[in-house]
């Protein structure tokens, strides 16, 4: 096996350089093999599919909104059948959704731990995908994010890290990856420009540029259990150039 292999990329990283089909052609003229949708492609999933067919992509892993989770199940667990996922993660909870204490976390913990148990058989293991919002700390002192997880004990409920995000909101990313091993089956590989640099891109740059060791980091990663290590930048200003770098670093990486 190459890192090649285990790479993928966020679509949402080129959702500024045109349409469906011209993301996916230079996602695949950048060496990647692998992508991980967004909500907006379930739309019309069968042309999500084919799309991706054409150009040798496949796309193991997605992103879906809370509320297609919470009103349309069904329907998205038939959307992610049709494209071919076999990962799916809710990406942030709507700002309103963030506010509260401990139990609030707890609560929400247990919504995304029932999603988890109802999607178990489906053939799609469902997790939940961080920011920096939840290190904030709550009433006793630990990171909101650890009141979520504890909300769903024994539920199949994965974690997708962003190692990125988990860095920005002041955490060690080691130390999570290590304490929350278990339920990692993939990681957001993303990095952060010195300070200072990149402003206009939100402070994230192309990965292997920036603060971040991820030679290091892979290597935690992978040994931990993510299966798929997902590139992305939340604001790139040339998202065809960001890809194609960020690959060719990757790429060079052991296993």
């Amino acid at each position: 096996m190459k890192a090649s292999d285990v790479i993928s990329i966020q679509l949402y990283s080129l959702r500024n350089h045109g349409d469906l089909v011209r993301q996916l052609d230079a996602v695949a003229d950048a060496g990647y093999r692998n992508v991980e949708t967004i909500g907006s492609h379930f739309a019309d999933a069968a042309g999500t599919a084919r799309e991706l067919q054409a150009r040798g992509l496949k796309a193991p892993s997605g992103h879906v909104g809370m509320g297609d989770l919470r009103e349309r199940l069904d329907w998205v667990v038939d959307a992610a059948r049709t494209i071919g996922l076999e990962q799916l993660f809710m990406p942030a909870f709507a700002e309103a959704d963030r506010q509260g204490d401990g139990a609030h976390w707890k609560r929400l913990g247990a919504e995304l731990g029932e999603i988890a148990r109802r999607m178990e058989g489906s053939g799609i293991r469902f997790g939940y995908h961080n920011h920096h919002w939840e290190l904030a700390p709550m009433e006793d002192g630990r990171p909101a994010l650890a009141h979520l997880f504890e909300g769903a004990p024994g539920a199949p409920l994965a974690w997708q890290a962003d190692v990125a995000w988990l860095a920005r909101g002041g955490a060690d990313p080691s130390e999570w990856l290590a304490r929350e091993s278990a339920r990692i089956i993939s990681v957001h590989v993303k990095d952060i420009a010195p300070a200072g640099e990149k402003t206009d891109e939100d402070g994230w740059t192309d990965v292997g540029s920036g603060t971040l060791d991820w030679r290091k980091l892979w290597a935690e990663a992978r040994s931990v259990g993510a299966k798929w290590m997902v590139v992305e930048h939340d604001n790139p200003k040339h998202p065809d150039t960001f890809a194609k770098a960020s690959f060719d670093y990757l790429a060079r990486l052991p296993v």
